[in-house]
């Protein structure tokens, strides 16, 4: 088959280049379709102006026929240049031209947007989960003959001697004892208010009136005889609500929400969080408890903190020196808990909380809105931002403490208005 153009044969084709031939002249240019790469140049008079050719040798004409520029280049070389290729087009070196910069605005916008909604999720995650393992156990619409609520809010707040789920070895390490039943070690009215948050110690024996009540387990309705007995016995006889019951009828003050805590609950917190610095003006020792602490500060571990909490053989003001030292250790507690180091370390935030929450009883109506609000202002009269102080006494009966009757009235007219506080107490 002839692949000359037609009229040509192979003997008439001239002067030849290539193939052999010894002609050192080029063929004349000629339409090479297969080659062209890219747009098709428009034709001359379409507004371009018609590109030089180059003779004598030099190559084809570069303007037309899609040689030169965007084509064919060379004459054997067998390389195409340009023409839009999938590599992008090419710099005037013949390299490829710059990269296009990223936009920093759009990828900091998408990682906010990433970090914002995993905070989210694991916020209300950790809610519900949180809000889950709250043992609300404690109904206060069985106390009765309640006084009006003021403003502000109350907090009674429990420590128990509950032993339950301590083996015998655990007792003994914690110095419990193998007590039946459940008492209350320490009591305490935390008042949050506008004019400044107050924490209140009731002493354990403090002297007070067994009211008329009605039984949490057998409804059965007990009246009032005049009876009178030590603060901690009301909370054997009939536990949370009778407890709540005597508080709200000896001070007249409306308790909004009740918080307890047994011994292997508190030991837990205070190891989850890593033990708890607290600075103890005099050393004591006390076999009961178990407490053998120096002066200075120090940080305790679950089980000497339940001993410095627990100890008042060693005090001559037996009861009136541990509900100081209740105070202080619980406040010092809150403020451990709610540094960055725990909140914002998840390794120490969840076992704490886990700890915490598996160990308390609150009432029914207790939120973790409620919950966070009570360790804050502890947090708080820690730090010198409210009042701490012990329930004002005028004496004692029988060996239980009399509450000073005028001035726990003007202290109740002053949490009940959210006034700041200007009693004393002992």
């Amino acid at each position: 088959m002839n692949d000359w153009p037609e009229a040509w044969s192979g003997d008439d084709r001239g002067n030849q280049y290539g193939r052999g031939s010894a002609n050192a002249q080029p063929e004349s240019a000629r339409v090479m379709r297969q080659v062209r790469r890219g747009q098709q140049a428009p034709p001359y008079g379409a507004g371009v102006p018609p590109q030089p050719s180059y003779t004598g040798g030099q190559g084809y004409d570069e303007g037309q026929n899609g040689y030169g520029q965007g084509g064919y280049d060379g004459y054997n070389t067998g390389q195409v240049y340009g023409g839009g290729g999938s590599g992008g087009p090419e710099g005037p070196d013949g390299g490829r031209g710059p990269r296009r910069a990223p936009n920093w605005r759009r990828r900091i916008k998408w990682t906010a947007i990433t970090v914002v909604t995993v905070l989210i999720v694991t916020t209300v995650g950790t809610y519900f989960w949180a809000d889950s393992k709250l043992n609300r156990d404690v109904d206060l619409s069985k106390v009765i003959d309640r006084p009006e609520a003021g403003d502000g809010t109350n907090y009674l707040i429990v420590g128990s001697d509950s032993r339950e789920g301590l083996s015998a070895a655990e007792k003994k390490k914690l110095h419990t004892g193998s007590a039946e039943g459940k008492r209350t070690d320490s009591m305490m009215i935390l008042h949050v208010g506008d004019s400044g948050d107050t924490l209140i110690s009731l002493p354990r024996d403090s002297n007070v009136t067994i009211p008329s009540y009605v039984g949490s387990t057998s409804g059965k309705t007990y009246q009032n005889t005049g009876r009178q007995t030590k603060l901690n016995a009301a909370y054997a006889e009939d536990g949370p609500t009778l407890l709540v019951r005597t508080v709200e009828y000896n001070m007249g003050l409306h308790i909004d929400h009740y918080v307890e805590i047994g011994f292997n609950g508190f030991a837990d917190i205070v190891d989850a969080v890593g033990g708890v610095t607290i600075d103890i003006d005099k050393g004591f020792k006390d076999s009961y408890s178990g407490a053998n602490f120096k002066a200075g500060k120090q940080t305790l571990n679950g089980e000497e903190a339940l001993a410095f909490v627990r100890t008042r053989h060693a005090f001559a003001a037996s009861d009136l020196q541990r509900t100081k030292n209740q105070q202080k250790f619980l406040s010092a507690l809150a403020h451990q808990v709610a540094t960055p180091g725990t909140l914002l370390n998840p390794f120490k935030l969840y076992p704490t909380l886990g700890a915490g929450l598996d160990s308390l009883s609150v009432d029914k109506g207790m939120s973790l809105w409620d919950l966070a609000s009570m360790f804050w202002a502890m947090k708080g009269v820690s730090g010198g931002d409210g009042t701490s102080m012990n329930m004002p006494i005028s004496g004692s009966t029988g060996g239980n403490l009399v509450w000073d009757k005028a001035k726990v009235k003007t202290l109740v007219n002053e949490l009940n208005n959210d006034q700041k506080v200007t009693v004393s107490g002992n």
